[in-house]
């Protein structure tokens, strides 16, 4: 088992020279205490050297931090990576692309591991892979560890843990933001779009070969575009990976009680933006289907650059949940900072931190947020400013 393994680090953060991977070191550096052993790694050993000498400005005493050369097409440098720690930080994507080559490596080594991705296809390929051998060597692989999907998954528990046990519960996420999308975030949703009919098939495979509890039901709520009474906003279903994530959580933890059904939204002010929003997204799933549109949306935001630290303290984001059974409801709600950058470094540091330093129900494989951390993390995240609130009980 990985515990039992004696480490040179704590934690690695692979791609440590993007603009995410700044920030989380920054974060790292700022947060993560004076007895962190710590390493950065990527590919430019030059990159790493201007990231750490930036980090020194502020932190002298990180002027000797380790630096490892690893490339995410080198699988051997990526084993000496996994074998060096107890958890890996990835901000390297799109994972499809880059990613399982460190989940391999990780897998096989007993590490645990953190990243970033929302790209379903990548979610349920690992699991395919690797999480049988991961359950073997005693590594947890943690996917969605940022924005996608920490709020919604440990938000949903965080409101089932307020309502009856033993009973169906209903829960219900509306999410709000203001602040940019991510490089990283638009480069995975293309590539994500652009692979729907492969994304179809590895679905269909993971359902057949997981399976899902046979004495209690997990679904969907019956989801439609609609105005919202209680929230007083349009709400729209919002068919990203954190509905699936909340379900896997689900279907892991019999608290989600008999039977478990979530629904996901974004809230949306005007019936306008609606039929926007809509187009929007409809013309970019069809430009990712052809190489020329393709590449002319990718070009559109550079997967490591971001905004400044002004537009970062002007963004937010709150998703609020609804949840009921029992006969009770309960209303709860999830918010925070910049949700495209700055709170996607802090959630993906305090995950690998809880990791590697908090005591956690002894599972291993491929697992969700909430099923490998649950209430140790949502302490973390309260600790480090993102709130978890009850709103309402009724």
């Amino acid at each position: 088992m990985a515990g039992r393994r004696k480490f040179e680090y704590e934690i690695v953060l692979f791609g440590a020279t993007g603009f995410t991977g700044q920030l989380t070191a920054q974060y790292l550096a700022e947060q993560g205490g004076d007895g962190l052993r710590w390493a950065l790694a990527g590919r430019s050993l030059s990159k790493l050297q201007a990231v750490r000498a930036s980090l020194a400005q502020s932190h002298p005493e990180l002027a000797e931090l380790p630096l490892l050369q690893a490339d995410a097409g080198d699988a051997d440098s990526l084993r000496t990576v996994a074998r060096s720690t107890k958890v890996v930080i990835t901000t390297v994507g799109p994972y499809i692309r880059y990613g399982e080559a460190l989940v391999a490596a990780c897998a096989e080594a007993g590490t645990d591991y953190v990243d970033l991705t929302g790209e379903p296809e990548f979610v349920d390929r690992m699991w395919l892979a690797y999480h049988d051998q991961a359950q073997s060597s005693g590594a947890r692989i943690v996917h969605s560890c940022g924005f996608d999907s920490i709020p919604h998954d440990l938000g949903a528990w965080f409101t089932v843990q307020q309502l009856p046990e033993d009973v169906p519960l209903t829960v219900e996420g509306f999410v709000r933001a203001g602040g940019t999308v991510s490089g990283g975030t638009w480069h995975s949703a293309i590539a994500a779009f652009s692979r729907f009919r492969e994304y179809a098939g590895v679905a269909r495979e993971r359902r057949t070969r997981e399976g899902w509890p046979v004495d209690r039901k997990i679904g969907s709520t019956q989801q439609r575009i609609r105005y919202h009474k209680l929230l007083k906003t349009w709400v729209v279903p919002f068919p990203s990976i954190d509905p699936q994530m909340v379900r896997r959580s689900a279907a892991a933890d019999d608290r989600y009680g008999p039977e478990f059904r979530y629904g996901h939204y974004i809230q949306v002010k005007k019936l306008s933006t609606v039929i926007a929003l809509l187009g929007g997204v409809s013309a970019a799933f069809v430009g990712a289907q052809f190489k020329l549109t393709r590449e002319r949306l990718l070009r559109l935001r550079d997967p490591g650059e971001g905004p400044d630290e002004d537009a970062r303290a002007k963004a937010w984001f709150r998703v609020r949940f609804i949840g009921r059974g029992g006969g009770r409801r309960v209303i709860t709600e999830v918010s925070g900072g910049d949700p495209g950058y700055g709170e996607t470094s802090k959630m993906l540091a305090e995950s690998a931190l809880c990791l590697a330093r908090d005591r956690l129900p002894k599972k291993s494989g491929v697992l969700t947020p909430t099923s490998a951390m649950g209430n140790k993390l949502i302490e973390r995240l309260q600790a480090a400013g993102i709130q978890f609130n009850v709103i309402e009980q009724v």
